[in-house]
């Protein structure tokens, strides 16, 4: 029998952790929470302190059975739950409900699982920190006082099923907002030129900038002409050249936030399944002969800090990899006003696992994210990119152009991973010819273009958590499930990923809105995160916090329970029949989005999912319309609408006309370049912008 009894959370870290203790220690899973607020009920004695009404969770009962008995034979019990705020809240619950003593040092906490980390923390444990604690059941005691007052009452008035928590209600106003503004915008006509230039045998383009050296803005047709007309030939004099070396300064390591956001954008990650993979990282996976290793530090962190032991050992494999100069001095990174700190960044380990010595042991996607954050720090912890940047300034009888080139002179962190964006376009060399003062160019074609300006583009969701993590609105561990929340709500939909609000969603806001403002004031929401940081450093206490906020919440209930009136969603009609019964359909939202149901419900139960139809003649059958459907894993396909009679599909979308070289179909492909169409037989190919 085994001397000390450790409790995590999940199985898979209870094995890593229990291959490095011994055989003295039994290492045991509580599956995540045991104890928690009942969810039939607020669980919140409002008249008594806001004091919490805490019940076993359904189902844990025979799991807490086992830890008791197996706490009684142990000498000492170890709660090792996620160093964190909710890890902390599942140790006290244990504690409590195991009688051990929340004084003694029965908490160990560790960020990464790796042998050195484990055997060094149970050489330190510690008190249960009860600030800890009391912030995390302050959130939750808020939540609930929100979510268990506000969601009943949109159950009456609108629909069973609603919910209306404080940081998805803010999501979702800047997903509406953000629409809004959309509709209003109106777009504004601009011009520019170009002028496509040869010198030397070298083809370069420049831009128009200006007249006299004042710069100009082209807003119509009449103004590009008289600009044209102003200019003598297609050469442009040289007028001045300008050199210099630009340096490009390494990335810092992942946080929570900047992860989710990288790995939407170079691995097309939905947040919740980046959590999910990371997670699994963490807790350890079975890499052959080493045994089940973790393989990054602990992932809901905002902090981009470091260890000294990754530094050196980081700079050490960059210094024998890469040689002396790509190994980088850099300063450290300022903390965000925001971040906690709590724990390091996001990074493996150890920099000497590298993606391909545990490639064979992961799946596709550990692997792809793994490597994301191994790059990310080995880039982080290496010398700056330097770019040799030339400008030139022409001008033509007073019209003024500039071209702007640029080489990489020296690699650096580059060398090893490069930060996407959000437009997916990545920087590359622009080379210009060797070009000197009073030079002339050879001759040239001039090129306007009209121009609109464009709306603000919709919140994807790696833009989402950033705009919510510079608000201040949640925490690191929040961003993927109100994400999740709020599209399973149907309060939001993702389109070409993308969020658009549901008229659900816009309804349900209106009138929280009108009863609730302070729930969707960005300042209010971020000013009570920093209160609830504040319970964490011991300087609030709980209590006081939630007592200021539901006094005025409360009457506010009141008045919305008295005034808010019954909102009644009316069907859309689809425009068709039911095959079935001959009544109209109409469109429904259901947990995956919009489908069509009978109006006939519950006497006729036909459903059918919505199709689009993109105007194109099926290419097999000459029969059907071509159709935009989704598969089970929500990617997009185009497919014969007489399906299954004709069975054509295609991943990429046909468009209305054919290949004027062989007379096969046309297809819209998607790069990171942009989109193109190109044929499906031969080698005919269009470039789009």
């Amino acid at each position: 029998m085994a001397d000390y009894l450790v409790i995590v959370e999940s199985p898979a870290k209870a094995k890593t952790i229990g291959k490095y203790l011994g055989k003295k220690y039994s290492v045991k899973a509580s599956m995540g929470h045991v104890i928690d607020l009942p969810k039939s009920q607020m669980g919140v004695d409002v008249e008594n302190d806001y004091s919490p009404k805490y019940i076993t969770i359904r189902g844990k009962g025979p799991i807490l059975k086992e830890l008791k008995q197996a706490a009684k034979k142990a000498k000492r019990v170890y709660l090792a739950a996620d160093p964190d705020r909710e890890g902390e809240a599942i140790a006290w619950h244990l504690a409590d409900s195991l009688n051990i003593d929340k004084d003694s040092k029965c908490r160990v906490v560790f960020n990464e699982i790796t042998k050195q980390a484990i055997k060094d923390s149970f050489k330190h444990p510690r008190e249960i920190n009860t600030n800890l604690v009391d912030a995390q059941q302050a959130r939750r005691v808020l939540d609930r006082l929100v979510g268990y007052n506000i969601s009943p009452l949109l159950w009456k008035k609108v629909k069973k099923g609603l919910s209306a928590g404080r940081v998805q209600s803010v999501a979702v106003k800047m997903i509406i907002d953000r629409e809004n503004e959309i509709n209003a915008f109106e777009p504004q006509e601009y011009w520019s030129i170009t002028a496509q230039l040869e010198k030397d045998g070298k083809n370069f383009e420049a831009k128009f900038t200006g007249i006299n050296g004042e710069k100009k803005e082209l807003s119509s047709e009449e103004e590009v002409n008289s600009v044209l007309e102003q200019m003598k030939g297609s050469s442009f004099q040289i007028d001045e050249v300008k050199r210099r070396e630009r340096k490009r300064n390494p990335v810092v390591p992942f946080t929570t936030s900047s992860l989710q956001q990288e790995a939407a954008r170079k691995l097309n990650f939905r947040a919740k399944k980046t959590m999910m993979l990371a997670q699994q990282l963490y807790e350890g996976i079975d890499i052959g002969k080493s045994g089940t290793v973790g393989l990054i530090t602990y992932m809901r962190t905002d902090s981009t800090r470091i260890s000294d032991t990754a530094k050196n050992e980081t700079r050490d494999y960059i210094v024998e990899k890469y040689g002396e100069e790509y190994a980088g001095a850099q300063k450290e990174q300022k903390q965000s006003q925001n971040a906690q700190d709590a724990h390091e960044a996001v990074r493996p380990t150890s920099v000497l696992m590298t993606p391909k010595d545990v490639k064979q042991y992961l799946s596709r996607d550990q692997y792809r994210l793994y490597k994301l954050i191994w790059e990310r720090l080995v880039a982080s912890r290496m010398a700056p990119a330097v770019m040799d940047t030339m400008t030139v300034n022409m001008s033509n009888n007073g019209v003024e152009f500039r071209a702007n080139g640029s080489k990489l002179k020296f690699a650096g962190f580059m060398k090893v991973y490069i930060e996407g964006n959000d437009d997916g376009k990545e920087e590359k060399d622009r080379l210009l010819p060797d070009l000197e003062e009073g030079e002339m160019t050879g001759e040239s074609s001039i090129e306007p273009a009209q121009h609109f300006t464009q709306p603000p583009p919709r919140y994807t969701e790696a833009r989402l958590v950033r705009t919510l993590e510079e608000l201040g609105i949640g925490r690191p561990s929040t961003y993927a499930p109100t994400l999740d929340t709020i599209q399973r709500r149907g309060y939001v939909a993702l389109e070409e990923k993308r969020f658009v609000p549901t008229e659900l969603g816009t309804i349900v806001l209106e009138l929280i809105e009108e009863f609730f403002p302070e729930i969707l004031d960005v300042e209010f929401t971020a000013s009570m995160e920093s209160n609830l940081d504040s319970i964490e450093e011991g300087s609030n206490s709980w209590v006081g916090i939630i007592d200021d906020f539901y006094g005025g919440f409360e009457k506010r209930l009141k008045t919305a329970e008295e005034e808010m009136k019954e909102v009644e969603i009316k069907d859309e009609p689809a425009g068709e029949d039911c095959e079935k019964c001959g009544h109209e359909m109409v469109y429904k939202m259901g947990r995956y989005g919009k489908f069509m149901a009978c109006s006939n419900f519950p006497e006729c139960r036909n459903t059918k999912a919505i199709v689009k139809e993109i105007g194109v003649d099926c290419p097999k059958c000459k029969e059907g319309n071509i159709v935009e459907r989704k598969s089970k894993k929500k990617r997009i396909f185009f497919g014969c609408d007489r399906y299954p009679e004709c069975d054509f599909i295609s991943w990429d979308k046909p468009i209305a006309r054919s290949c004027p070289k062989c007379e096969n179909m046309l297809v819209e492909k998607k790069s990171k370049k942009g989109t193109h169409v190109q044929c499906v037989e031969c080698d005919y190919k269009e470039e789009q912008n």
